[in-house]
């Protein structure tokens, strides 16, 4: 990772910059000392570590917009934080920044099952969400592993998904409105409880955008009536290619299950050594596919998967038989990167996504990688729709193993990009992918993107550093092109 030029000017007013914010957010809302802000110096891609200059938790909305409104003046960088558990680097503070958490935003403002939908603020936890509506049969259906902890506004940042992604869609498609503060300290609503809007789709434009554009204050999401019932198949295979093939042909059959998560060999052992879920550790790779619905439907799905998978050569297939055995079924894999923790000190985990078709040529050529990198690599993804996590373990203690890390792991990345993926599917680019963009994007692409960024924050002082690998100033980016003395599109008028 480059690190980025400190701003002298920000550092040497560092006392007037706390004392101004201690004004705004009074008492035990601002967090100067350096013991007290090592908490904060990195998120859950902890190879990397910044002290941030201080630390802000407002409880107000107004209290947001007055600290924007201060950093915006004075040329103060900003970084938002929820849980701090992302894993791309996305909310890794700056030395020369204000870090502004938004935990005590920790209201479940609203609960409106007539129109489906709950209004919460950005620092309630994922699966908080579902705990409020359960009782009445209702649900909040993106579910990443780290949901008890992972705040929704991290969730709108990064635009999550979860091992249910497949058939109920990413965060993008189960919020219905946000409310975010400009850099400039003004609030802005998008969306709301009406299943469309009017004009330009910028909630579309702010779920996924890091942390770039402004600071979510209230989220409004979809709430789901939970099926009638579920039913999970625990599948094993003597190779990878078998089970990536199970997963082609389930989904060309017209099946599109609930989750439908796999496991390499490596994985497998370390869950089941973890959780005890009855995984089959003589396997190669492991599907949990569950279907869920009216009982009919369940019941005639679980036959199709399973002659599918039985046509595949499935050495194991096993069906559950009440919800205790599916919840089991997925307590592994919600385990599993804790589970890999457990093999080595350290590891990476990556996320891209690529075409289903592509998952056994990929797979084969990551333990190319692995052989090449001299490092071992452990597979946990979301088969249904391409979203790899492979985890590559290592150990910072040992010279040179973090630097061949990040090396396998941008190996592993630019493979999805050749085969026709993408650098990222629910973790975001941060700083992890920051550098890898040009790998996807041309420049032109890339400048078109920052033009976006600077229409809603011209200074770049929302978590700037992340996403691009070259920051452009909007002035430099209005500047007309000159390509072999001719001007592009010589016939628009220019005033």
């Amino acid at each position: 990772m480059k690190p980025m030029d400190l701003d002298r000017d920000s550092l040497t007013r560092r006392s007037e910059i706390v004392a101004a914010l201690r004004e705004i957010v009074p008492g035990e809302g601002v967090v100067a000392t350096e013991i007290s802000r090592r908490a904060y110096e990195s998120d859950a891609l902890t190879a990397y570590r910044a002290l941030p200059m201080v630390v802000v938790l407002p409880e107000t909305v107004a209290q947001v917009q007055a600290v924007l409104a201060y950093c915006h003046k004075y040329n103060v960088k900003v970084v938002a934080r929820g849980a701090g558990t992302s894993l791309s680097g996305g909310s890794l503070p700056l030395e020369d920044g204000v870090l502004l958490s938004m935990m005590k935003f920790n209201r479940v403002k609203e609960i409106d099952f007539d129109n489906r939908a709950a209004v919460v603020e950005p620092g309630v936890a994922n699966l908080a969400i579902t705990r409020a509506v359960e009782h009445r049969g209702f649900y909040y259906a993106p579910d990443p592993s780290s949901q008890i902890a992972c705040s929704i506004g991290g969730n709108v940042a990064e635009n999550s998904g979860g091992v249910h992604c497949l058939k109920y869609g990413l965060t993008t498609n189960n919020v219905l409105g946000v409310e975010i503060v400009l850099i400039t300290g003004e609030v802005v609503r998008l969306g709301g409880k009406h299943l469309d809007q009017a004009g330009y789709d910028l909630l579309g434009l702010v779920i996924g955008s890091e942390g770039m554009l402004g600071v979510v204050t209230e989220v409004t999401v979809r709430l789901l009536r939970a099926p009638e019932t579920a039913r999970a198949l625990l599948i094993a295979f003597e190779s990878c290619e078998a089970a990536g093939g199970c997963v082609a042909d389930v989904i060309g059959a017209g099946i599109i299950p609930g989750g439908m998560e796999m496991m390499d060999r490596a994985a497998i052992a370390a869950v089941e050594e973890f959780v005890h879920a009855g995984y089959p550790v003589d396997a190669e790779a492991l599907l949990i596919i569950e279907l869920d619905g009216p009982p009919v439907e369940v019941d005639h799905l679980v036959g199709l998967v399973e002659a599918i998978a039985r046509k595949r050569g499935a050495t194991h297939c096993r069906i559950s038989s009440s919800d205790a055995e599916r919840l089991a079924f997925w307590a592994g894999r919600k385990a599993a990167f804790p589970a890999v923790g457990r093999l080595s000190p350290d590891y990476f985990c990556m996320d891209g996504t690529i075409p289903r078709k592509e998952l056994p040529n990929v797979l084969a050529g990551m333990g190319e990688l692995s052989q090449r990198h001299g490092l071992r690599v452990v597979n946990v993804f979301h088969a249904g729709d391409g979203n790899l996590h492979p985890l590559i373990l290592y150990d910072a203690n040992k010279p040179g193993e973090l630097l061949r890390a990040e090396e396998f792991g941008a190996d592993i990345l630019r493979l999805c990009v050749k085969v026709g993926g993408v650098l990222t599917g629910e973790h975001g680019v941060g700083i992890e992918k920051r550098d890898l963009m040009p790998e996807m994007f041309n420049e032109i692409d890339l400048k078109q993107q920052i033009r976006v960024k600077c229409a809603f924050d011209e200074k770049h002082l929302l978590n700037p550093g992340k996403v691009f690998p070259v920051l452009h100033r909007c002035a430099e980016l209005g500047r007309m092109h000159v390509h072999e003395g001719k001007l592009a599109f010589p016939d628009i008028p220019r005033f």
